[in-house]
């Protein structure tokens, strides 16, 4: 029986494409130094908006199935093994943004009955036995309805994964400090005339911005900024790199960050290291086996 690594950390999110954005850098970290990173993703992403015209006309099923090739080989470059999606591929589907006639779609992830959908994640808690949980806060980050589901369904497995003896040590949501996202877009602002993208989005456009106090933890991902962009790069269908910045289908230039920010919602407290007073890694504090 092959070894379990001593530290594990499972990321819970919607579509495919978002891990890559949020937690690419993280990842691809954590991977390279040997900790077990699980993946798991609730949809297919079948009702995302496709950029490349020669793409255009894949939708549904063929989409979440084209979206899935596409995160395969987001995970070659960040050297992520364990990606699964949550049930099966297409067990939950796309639940379209908020207030659209595709939130009602009752086999969307919108629709899903939270405790059985946590269920399923448990099954897989059970199996990694992660010390530390990534998911979005309560909102979604940006009130997607599929993130905010997601956010739900991965409390209410902690929850569960708890009663049976197989308690997460730590929590995190993903989070991006005020100054950072300020900052960064003014010397986007800057950049603007060398790049592909004629208009920038705004701090409060990134998912997850919040008040610097917020923030408990940041990972320093720089040393691999070049693998998150490769795997932000492999998503065709949803994102056109232009690194360090890259634009979604609206075509809203933003920054592309090395540094990744979380908030410490369970577990804890945070332990901080670095000069910023934040920890500086998601297992701080948690006993590890050598």
């Amino acid at each position: 029986m092959t070894e379990r690594p001593s530290r594990r950390l499972l990321l819970v999110h919607a579509h495919p494409d978002d891990e890559s954005i949020n937690n690419g850098a993280t990842m691809a970290r954590y991977a390279a130094e040997g900790a077990q990173v699980t993946l798991v993703t609730c949809t297919l992403g079948e009702r995302g908006e496709v950029i490349p015209p020669e793409l255009g006309h894949l939708s549904g099923t063929a989409l979440g199935e084209h979206r899935l090739g596409e995160l395969t080989a987001a995970m070659r470059e960040l050297g992520v093994e364990d990606f699964r999606q949550l049930g099966a591929a297409g067990r939950y589907r796309d639940s379209g943004m908020m207030g659209l006639p595709d939130n009602d779609d009752p086999g969307c992830l919108w629709q899903a009955d939270v405790d059985e959908a946590a269920a399923r994640l448990v099954e897989v808690i059970r199996e990694v036995r992660p010390q530390v949980l990534v998911t979005y806060d309560p909102n979604g980050g940006y009130g997607h309805p599929d993130h905010i589901q997601a956010h739900r369904i991965a409390m209410r497995a902690a929850d569960l994964a708890a009663e049976a003896g197989l308690g997460i040590a730590k929590i995190y949501w993903n989070r991006v400090p005020r100054t950072i996202a300020e900052d960064a877009f003014d010397r986007l602002q800057d950049a603007l005339p060398g790049l592909a993208f004629t208009r920038s989005a705004v701090a409060d456009d990134v998912p997850g911005v919040v008040e610097d106090e917020r923030i408990t933890t940041e990972i320093d991902g720089t040393a691999y900024a070049a693998a998150k962009a490769a795997a932000m790069a492999a998503h065709v269908t949803q994102i056109e790199v232009a690194e360090p910045y890259f634009a979604l289908s609206n075509q809203l230039a933003q920054p592309l960050f090395g540094t990744e920010y979380y908030e410490l919602a369970r577990g804890g407290p945070a332990r901080g290291e670095g000069p910023s007073g934040r920890e500086t890694d998601l297992f701080a504090g948690i006993e590890v086996a050598s």
